[in-house]
């Protein structure tokens, strides 16, 4: 069984560190902190290229396609520095995090070319086609179809909670490919999807807070390529399971609410009473905790190994500390969160206790998760 053991970041990587947090210094000295709160989503395709011309998105790629050819523990670093700063990184973060990766370990050497140096210099963003109306996140059951018709295939459905759609350049969709057998995770393929193709209709979901970042997506007979679909007609399932391995188990998945925290502790001052040092160093020894149990998972990803309970685990347990820090933080000091006017603190205090409640919806709600978790450990 695999076991969360200590695993420390390596000198090499750690040398990054102090060059991430200079550049982060200039280029951040104007973020207010709200701005900051928002860092998941904060759209700044300026600021992503110049991660890009610095060699900070696709660091794990070849370099033949732009990489830097670095661990994951490099990569780390980097992503550990820009969400404690609260850098806006999510016009580049899912090619970064997810496609890139995934058209690497699955796509045809033309993908390849196409794709990965643009992504890794911050210019082409993505977004990803799974969750369905009707499906939540049981994605056996989703229904967009794509047909092969003569030299091409068809694409029919939608796709529902799409993040960035409206601002990316490409999806990778799961559709389905073959009728459903009595294995319900077979049938379903990849594709790469040009989401300004005619027949794409795209439509935000405008949230609680107010922000536009979820989108509906319908494909009308959308036209897709012999050179779209990605990796092995019928392996749908499989690239999808070892795409959200990536999404689980890093620094994001407990750093959403981190901007709070920092606020908080502005706001208390050097001087806290005593339930407020209470709670404050509990706080800090969770997330003490759930970086080292990411940093274990990181490390069995570098050895080649598929920790897809272990990275369920820091999700489940990380959302948990995400979602908790604003009812903490209400209770220990006495702001009343503003929308608008108010001190830093109070604004990102409303800003995080509207949003905290999707924390635990992306990239797999909590009865998922666990459920891999319970297989993991021989449960069920």
């Amino acid at each position: 069984m695999t076991q969360f053991a200590y695993s420390r970041i390596p000198a090499e990587a750690e040398a990054l560190r102090a060059e991430v947090r200079g550049f982060l210094a200039d280029a951040l000295h104007d973020f207010p902190a709200a701005r900051r709160a928002d860092s998941w989503m904060g759209f700044d395709a300026g600021f992503s290229r110049k991660l890009g011309q610095r060699g900070w998105i696709g660091m794990a790629l070849p370099k033949r396609y732009g990489g830097a050819e670095a661990g994951p523990f490099a990569r780390y670093v980097v992503i550990e520095e820009l969400l404690a700063a609260g850098a806006p990184v999510s016009a580049h973060w899912i090619a970064d995090r997810q496609s890139g990766p995934l058209i690497l370990r699955y796509g045809s050497e033309a993908q390849k070319d196409r794709h990965l140096p643009a992504i890794c210099r911050g210019e082409q963003y993505f977004c990803i086609g799974m969750s369905e109306p009707g499906s939540g996140s049981d994605l056996a059951s989703i229904k967009s179809r794509a047909q092969r018709k003569d030299d091409c295939w068809v694409l029919n459905g939608q796709k529902l909670w799409t993040t960035n759609a409206h601002k990316s350049h490409f999806m990778i969709a799961l559709a389905r490919t073959a009728e459903k057998t009595a294995s319900r995770h077979e049938g379903m393929s990849q594709f790469i999807v040009d989401l300004h193709a005619p027949g794409v209709t795209i439509r935000p979901i405008r949230d609680l807070a107010g922000s536009e970042h979820f989108n509906e997506v319908f494909f009308d007979d959308v036209r897709l390529g012999p050179d779209a679909l990605i990796g092995t007609k019928g392996q749908g399932w499989e690239q999808v399971t070892a795409e959200l391995a990536f999404e689980r188990s890093g620094p994001e998945r407990f750093l959403s609410s981190i901007a709070l925290l920092h606020t908080l502790i502005d706001a208390i001052g050097p001087v806290p009473d005593a339930l407020q040092a209470k709670e404050i160093g509990r706080l800090t020894a969770r997330l003490f905790s759930l970086r080292n149990m990411s940093l274990s998972v990181t490390a069995q990803l570098a050895a080649g190994a598929n920790p897809a309970w272990a990275a369920s685990c820091v999700k489940d347990l990380g959302t948990g500390f995400e979602q908790e820090l604003p009812d903490v933080a209400q209770l220990l000091h006495d702001t009343q969160p503003a929308i608008a006017g108010g001190t830093d603190h109070a604004r990102v205090q409303a800003q995080l206790t509207q949003m905290a409640p999707s924390f635990s919806l992306r990239g797999g709600t909590r009865e998922i998760l666990r459920g891999i978790i319970a297989r993991g450990l021989g449960l069920r």
